[in-house]
């Protein structure tokens, strides 16, 4: 695995574990072009009572607002946990170059484990899809939210 693909998920795992903090399921991710970070985002569904405050919907608003345009063509997501559909849906209208994310989802995730959504040739925009990236460790925060007695 590359040591440049760790180093921003080190980045994305920040920010799941301010998720945890607030008692949220622990996703977060970063949106990063030429090198920078331009947006970023965790999970804050109980915060905002909000269904699609996800981590990643999140860092696509904050990436689109920060470089002014919808469009993240040139531009990769780093994720701790495979997107669901929503997010992935999200993922290929945004054009997003390539979706690397950390620990597989086996019963939610769209972009690699039940579907592919952002592969399906029958859309016009598809993205590089990279799993496993530290997934050990983003794996571990997903069980210490559920371990964690106080916050379910």
């Amino acid at each position: 695995m590359s040591k440049i693909h760790e180093q921003w998920m080190q980045k994305a795992i920040i920010e799941a574990k301010t998720a945890l903090k607030n008692k949220e399921f622990p996703v977060g991710a970063i949106v990063v072009r030429n090198n920078q970070i331009i947006g970023k985002g965790y999970n804050q569904i109980e915060l905002l009572k909000d269904a699609t405050a996800h981590a990643e919907m999140i860092a696509i608003t904050s990436a689109s607002s920060y470089i002014k345009d919808w469009r993240l063509n040139d531009c990769d997501i780093y994720i701790t946990l495979e997107p669901c559909c929503m997010c992935a849906g999200a993922i290929m209208k945004s054009r997003l170059k390539n979706v690397f994310f950390g620990a597989y989802n086996k019963s939610d995730g769209c972009v690699s484990s039940l579907y592919n959504l952002c592969n399906d040739p029958r859309f016009n925009h598809q993205s590089g899809i990279k799993g496993g990236i530290l997934g050990d460790e983003c794996s571990y925060l997903f069980q210490s939210f559920f371990q964690d007695s106080s916050i379910n």
